[in-house]
Protein backbone atom coordinates (compact mmCIF):
# COMPACT_ATOMS: atom_id res chain seq x y z
CA UNK A 1 0.00 0.00 0.00
CA UNK A 2 0.85 3.55 -0.86
CA UNK A 3 2.68 5.03 2.31
CA UNK A 4 0.68 8.49 3.07
CA UNK A 5 1.54 11.62 4.44
CA UNK A 6 2.94 15.36 3.80
CA UNK A 7 6.38 14.39 3.23
CA UNK A 8 7.91 13.49 0.08
CA UNK A 9 9.48 9.73 0.10
CA UNK A 10 13.58 10.17 0.31
CA UNK A 11 15.35 7.85 -2.12
CA UNK A 12 18.84 8.40 -0.65
CA UNK A 13 21.17 5.80 -2.89
CA UNK A 14 21.24 3.56 -5.83
CA UNK A 15 20.88 1.02 -4.04
CA UNK A 16 17.64 2.17 -2.81
CA UNK A 17 16.67 2.91 -6.51
CA UNK A 18 16.94 -0.75 -7.26
CA UNK A 19 15.48 -1.77 -4.25
CA UNK A 20 12.24 0.07 -4.86
CA UNK A 21 12.45 -0.89 -9.06
CA UNK A 22 13.08 -4.90 -7.69
CA UNK A 23 16.17 -4.67 -9.86
CA UNK A 24 19.18 -6.87 -8.43
CA UNK A 25 21.69 -4.74 -6.13
CA UNK A 26 23.64 -2.30 -8.75
CA UNK A 27 26.87 -2.81 -10.43
CA UNK A 28 28.57 0.36 -8.77
CA UNK A 29 27.26 1.84 -5.97
CA UNK A 30 27.52 5.41 -7.03
CA UNK A 31 26.22 4.93 -10.54
CA UNK A 32 23.59 2.62 -12.95
CA UNK A 33 21.97 2.90 -16.44
CA UNK A 34 18.46 1.18 -15.77
CA UNK A 35 16.68 -0.82 -18.42
CA UNK A 36 13.08 0.69 -17.87
CA UNK A 37 11.34 -2.59 -19.42
CA UNK A 38 12.95 -4.94 -16.20
CA UNK A 39 11.36 -1.95 -13.62
CA UNK A 40 8.20 -2.24 -12.10
CA UNK A 41 5.92 1.09 -10.95
CA UNK A 42 8.22 3.25 -8.40
CA UNK A 43 5.14 4.56 -6.96
CA UNK A 44 3.26 1.18 -5.44
CA UNK A 45 4.65 1.22 -2.34
CA UNK A 46 6.07 4.36 -1.55
CA UNK A 47 5.09 7.94 -1.02
CA UNK A 48 3.44 9.83 -4.42
CA UNK A 49 5.98 12.61 -3.59
CA UNK A 50 9.33 11.54 -4.53
CA UNK A 51 13.07 12.97 -3.69
CA UNK A 52 16.24 11.51 -5.10
CA UNK A 53 19.14 12.43 -4.06
CA UNK A 54 21.05 12.37 -6.85
CA UNK A 55 20.63 13.04 -10.55
CA UNK A 56 18.43 11.07 -13.36
CA UNK A 57 18.09 11.63 -16.64
CA UNK A 58 15.01 9.53 -18.06
CA UNK A 59 14.44 8.49 -21.81
CA UNK A 60 11.01 6.62 -21.02
CA UNK A 61 8.47 5.66 -23.89
CA UNK A 62 4.89 3.77 -23.56
CA UNK A 63 4.47 4.85 -20.26
CA UNK A 64 0.77 5.53 -19.15
CA UNK A 65 2.34 7.93 -16.48
CA UNK A 66 1.57 11.20 -15.22
CA UNK A 67 4.03 13.22 -13.31
CA UNK A 68 3.81 16.41 -11.35
CA UNK A 69 7.33 18.30 -11.07
CA UNK A 70 6.81 21.79 -8.88
CA UNK A 71 3.78 23.04 -9.49
CA UNK A 72 3.54 21.41 -13.60
CA UNK A 73 2.32 18.26 -14.80
CA UNK A 74 4.26 16.32 -17.89
CA UNK A 75 2.63 13.45 -19.69
CA UNK A 76 5.02 11.32 -20.67
CA UNK A 77 4.96 11.05 -25.24
CA UNK A 78 7.13 8.86 -27.50
CA UNK A 79 10.82 9.46 -26.85
CA UNK A 80 10.31 12.14 -23.91
CA UNK A 81 12.95 13.27 -21.20
CA UNK A 82 13.64 14.40 -18.05
CA UNK A 83 15.90 15.61 -15.49
CA UNK A 84 15.67 15.53 -12.23
CA UNK A 85 18.55 17.29 -9.83
CA UNK A 86 19.34 15.98 -6.39
CA UNK A 87 16.59 16.91 -3.52
CA UNK A 88 13.72 17.91 -6.38
CA UNK A 89 9.93 16.70 -5.64
CA UNK A 90 8.59 14.28 -8.01
CA UNK A 91 4.81 13.67 -8.26
CA UNK A 92 3.73 10.35 -9.92
CA UNK A 93 0.49 9.67 -10.65
CA UNK A 94 0.78 6.33 -12.42
CA UNK A 95 -2.56 4.58 -14.07
CA UNK A 96 -0.60 1.74 -15.70
CA UNK A 97 3.19 0.86 -15.88
CA UNK A 98 4.52 -0.80 -18.55
CA UNK A 99 7.22 1.47 -20.32
CA UNK A 100 10.54 0.93 -22.43
CA UNK A 101 13.29 3.41 -22.23
CA UNK A 102 16.76 3.89 -20.22
CA UNK A 103 17.45 5.73 -16.83
CA UNK A 104 20.77 7.15 -15.67
CA UNK A 105 21.07 8.05 -11.97
CA UNK A 106 24.47 9.37 -10.92
CA UNK A 107 25.27 10.32 -6.90
CA UNK A 108 27.19 13.84 -6.93
CA UNK A 109 30.14 12.07 -5.25
CA UNK A 110 30.93 10.00 -8.57
CA UNK A 111 31.75 13.40 -10.26
CA UNK A 112 33.31 15.43 -7.16
CA UNK A 113 36.53 16.74 -7.87
CA UNK A 114 35.83 17.01 -11.63
CA UNK A 115 34.93 20.36 -13.52
CA UNK A 116 31.21 18.52 -13.86
CA UNK A 117 30.24 18.87 -10.33
CA UNK A 118 30.07 22.88 -11.68
CA UNK A 119 29.02 22.63 -15.05
CA UNK A 120 25.87 20.52 -14.23
CA UNK A 121 24.71 23.53 -12.75
CA UNK A 122 24.73 25.56 -16.09
CA UNK A 123 22.42 22.81 -17.69
CA UNK A 124 18.66 24.78 -17.00
CA UNK A 125 16.80 21.41 -17.90
CA UNK A 126 17.71 20.56 -14.28
CA UNK A 127 15.64 22.93 -13.42
CA UNK A 128 12.81 23.12 -15.85
CA UNK A 129 9.31 22.67 -15.43
CA UNK A 130 8.37 18.96 -16.28
CA UNK A 131 5.82 20.12 -18.88
CA UNK A 132 8.81 21.37 -20.70
CA UNK A 133 10.36 18.06 -21.16
CA UNK A 134 12.79 17.50 -24.02
CA UNK A 135 10.62 15.49 -26.92
CA UNK A 136 13.41 13.22 -28.71
CA UNK A 137 13.09 12.62 -32.47
CA UNK A 138 14.11 9.33 -33.66
CA UNK A 139 17.50 10.16 -34.47
CA UNK A 140 18.14 11.71 -31.37
CA UNK A 141 16.70 8.90 -29.08
CA UNK A 142 19.00 6.11 -30.48
CA UNK A 143 21.92 8.78 -30.39
CA UNK A 144 20.77 9.26 -26.19
CA UNK A 145 20.09 5.31 -26.24
CA UNK A 146 23.80 4.24 -27.15
CA UNK A 147 25.48 7.18 -24.88
CA UNK A 148 23.84 4.99 -22.28
CA UNK A 149 24.58 1.48 -22.91
CA UNK A 150 28.31 2.66 -23.51
CA UNK A 151 28.17 4.30 -20.25
CA UNK A 152 26.86 1.22 -18.91
CA UNK A 153 29.07 -1.54 -21.06
CA UNK A 154 32.47 0.93 -19.03
CA UNK A 155 31.31 0.17 -15.50
CA UNK A 156 30.68 -3.24 -16.23
CA UNK A 157 34.40 -3.82 -17.74
CA UNK A 158 37.27 -4.23 -15.33
CA UNK A 159 37.63 -1.18 -13.43
CA UNK A 160 40.81 0.55 -13.64
CA UNK A 161 42.91 4.13 -13.49
CA UNK A 162 40.40 5.37 -16.42
CA UNK A 163 37.39 4.12 -16.02
CA UNK A 164 35.67 7.14 -14.43
CA UNK A 165 37.56 9.59 -16.21
CA UNK A 166 35.78 7.95 -19.25
CA UNK A 167 32.58 7.43 -17.59
CA UNK A 168 32.12 10.92 -16.71
CA UNK A 169 33.45 12.15 -20.10
CA UNK A 170 30.68 9.88 -21.68
CA UNK A 171 27.92 11.79 -18.98
CA UNK A 172 29.26 15.01 -20.31
CA UNK A 173 28.68 14.41 -24.23
CA UNK A 174 25.15 12.90 -23.16
CA UNK A 175 23.95 16.20 -21.26
CA UNK A 176 25.76 18.36 -24.21
CA UNK A 177 23.87 16.42 -26.53
CA UNK A 178 20.56 17.12 -24.58
CA UNK A 179 21.44 20.72 -24.60
CA UNK A 180 21.80 20.23 -28.59
CA UNK A 181 18.46 19.18 -28.63
CA UNK A 182 16.86 21.30 -26.23
CA UNK A 183 18.05 24.45 -27.76
CA UNK A 184 16.50 22.87 -31.12
CA UNK A 185 13.42 22.61 -28.88
CA UNK A 186 13.45 26.35 -28.56
CA UNK A 187 13.71 27.01 -32.11
CA UNK A 188 10.69 24.91 -33.37
CA UNK A 189 8.45 26.04 -30.72
CA UNK A 190 8.24 30.13 -31.66
CA UNK A 191 5.01 30.57 -31.13
CA UNK A 192 5.35 29.32 -27.47
CA UNK A 193 8.24 31.64 -26.97
CA UNK A 194 6.37 33.93 -28.44
CA UNK A 195 3.44 33.77 -25.96
CA UNK A 196 5.83 33.58 -23.15
CA UNK A 197 7.94 36.80 -24.05
CA UNK A 198 4.23 38.57 -24.26
CA UNK A 199 2.83 37.59 -21.07
CA UNK A 200 6.24 38.68 -19.23
CA UNK A 201 6.16 41.85 -20.91
CA UNK A 202 2.59 41.95 -19.29
CA UNK A 203 3.96 41.28 -15.58
CA UNK A 204 6.58 43.92 -16.28
CA UNK A 205 4.13 46.39 -17.71
CA UNK A 206 1.51 46.11 -15.06
CA UNK A 207 4.28 46.10 -12.36
CA UNK A 208 6.10 49.01 -13.59
CA UNK A 209 2.87 51.31 -14.28
CA UNK A 210 2.74 51.31 -9.89
CA UNK A 211 3.49 54.74 -9.12
CA UNK A 212 5.60 53.31 -6.16
CA UNK A 213 7.38 49.88 -6.30
CA UNK A 214 9.33 48.61 -3.05
CA UNK A 215 11.80 46.82 -4.69
CA UNK A 216 12.70 45.53 -8.44
CA UNK A 217 11.22 42.88 -10.23
CA UNK A 218 12.96 39.68 -10.03
CA UNK A 219 13.06 36.49 -12.78
CA UNK A 220 12.32 34.81 -9.95
CA UNK A 221 9.20 36.68 -9.13
CA UNK A 222 8.52 36.46 -12.69
CA UNK A 223 8.84 33.32 -13.43
CA UNK A 224 6.85 32.27 -10.70
CA UNK A 225 3.88 34.25 -11.96
CA UNK A 226 4.50 32.53 -15.90
CA UNK A 227 4.42 29.31 -14.11
CA UNK A 228 7.97 27.83 -15.25
CA UNK A 229 11.52 28.00 -13.68
CA UNK A 230 13.72 30.54 -14.16
CA UNK A 231 15.99 28.39 -15.52
CA UNK A 232 13.51 28.03 -18.45
CA UNK A 233 12.25 31.45 -18.34
CA UNK A 234 15.68 32.97 -19.16
CA UNK A 235 16.66 30.08 -21.88
CA UNK A 236 13.59 30.60 -23.45
CA UNK A 237 13.88 34.72 -23.42
CA UNK A 238 17.61 34.03 -24.77
CA UNK A 239 16.51 32.05 -27.61
CA UNK A 240 13.77 34.58 -28.66
CA UNK A 241 15.53 37.81 -28.10
CA UNK A 242 19.19 36.82 -26.74
CA UNK A 243 18.82 38.14 -23.48
CA UNK A 244 18.65 36.45 -20.73
CA UNK A 245 15.25 36.77 -18.39
CA UNK A 246 17.73 39.47 -15.86
CA UNK A 247 18.60 41.31 -19.14
CA UNK A 248 15.81 41.33 -20.74
CA UNK A 249 14.35 43.02 -17.37
CA UNK A 250 16.76 45.90 -17.35
CA UNK A 251 15.89 46.59 -20.70
CA UNK A 252 12.47 46.85 -19.93
CA UNK A 253 13.25 49.06 -17.01
CA UNK A 254 15.58 51.58 -19.38
CA UNK A 255 12.07 51.77 -21.78
CA UNK A 256 10.26 52.87 -18.66
CA UNK A 257 12.66 55.02 -17.36
CA UNK A 258 13.13 56.92 -20.89
CA UNK A 259 9.40 57.45 -21.25
CA UNK A 260 9.21 58.84 -17.30
CA UNK A 261 12.20 61.18 -18.45
CA UNK A 262 11.22 62.38 -21.76
CA UNK A 263 6.89 63.10 -20.61
CA UNK A 264 6.73 63.84 -17.11
CA UNK A 265 8.75 66.23 -14.42
CA UNK A 266 9.91 63.52 -12.08
CA UNK A 267 13.30 64.00 -10.77
CA UNK A 268 15.88 61.32 -11.90
CA UNK A 269 15.54 60.13 -8.06
CA UNK A 270 11.60 60.57 -8.30
CA UNK A 271 12.32 57.94 -11.47
CA UNK A 272 14.34 55.37 -9.44
CA UNK A 273 12.03 55.16 -6.65
CA UNK A 274 8.89 54.29 -8.97
CA UNK A 275 10.62 52.25 -10.73
CA UNK A 276 11.60 49.99 -7.61
CA UNK A 277 15.81 51.07 -7.14
CA UNK A 278 16.58 51.44 -3.58
CA UNK A 279 19.42 53.69 -4.25
CA UNK A 280 19.83 56.26 -7.37
CA UNK A 281 23.12 55.56 -7.79
CA UNK A 282 22.35 51.98 -9.01
CA UNK A 283 19.59 53.23 -11.62
CA UNK A 284 22.37 56.01 -12.67
CA UNK A 285 24.76 53.46 -13.57
CA UNK A 286 22.19 50.63 -15.14
CA UNK A 287 20.79 53.43 -17.26
CA UNK A 288 24.73 54.76 -18.25
CA UNK A 289 25.39 51.56 -18.70
CA UNK A 290 22.42 50.82 -21.30
CA UNK A 291 22.23 54.33 -23.06
CA UNK A 292 25.88 55.66 -22.94
CA UNK A 293 24.01 58.92 -21.64
CA UNK A 294 23.36 59.51 -17.81
CA UNK A 295 19.84 60.25 -16.73
CA UNK A 296 19.98 63.96 -16.91
CA UNK A 297 21.89 64.53 -20.03
CA UNK A 298 19.14 61.59 -22.09
CA UNK A 299 15.93 64.87 -20.68
CA UNK A 300 18.62 67.48 -21.82
CA UNK A 301 18.34 66.12 -25.31
CA UNK A 302 14.86 66.64 -25.34
CA UNK A 303 15.26 70.61 -24.60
Amino acid sequence: MKKSGTKPYMVNSISELHRIFSLPKPEHPLISVIDLKKTRSIASEISDRIVFNFYSVWLEKDANTRLKYGQQYFDFEEGSMIFIAPGQVLSTYSHSYSPSGWGLVFHPDFIQNYPLIKTIKTYGYFSYAVNEGLHLSEKEESIITNLMKSIQQEYRSVIDHFSQDLIISQIETLLTYCNRFYHRQFLTRKNAGNDLLSRMDALLAERMDHRKNDRLPTVRELAAGLNVSPSYLSDMLRSQTGQNAQQHIHSKLIEKAKELISTTSLSVSEIAFQLGFEHPQSFHKLFKKKTNLSPLEFRQSFN
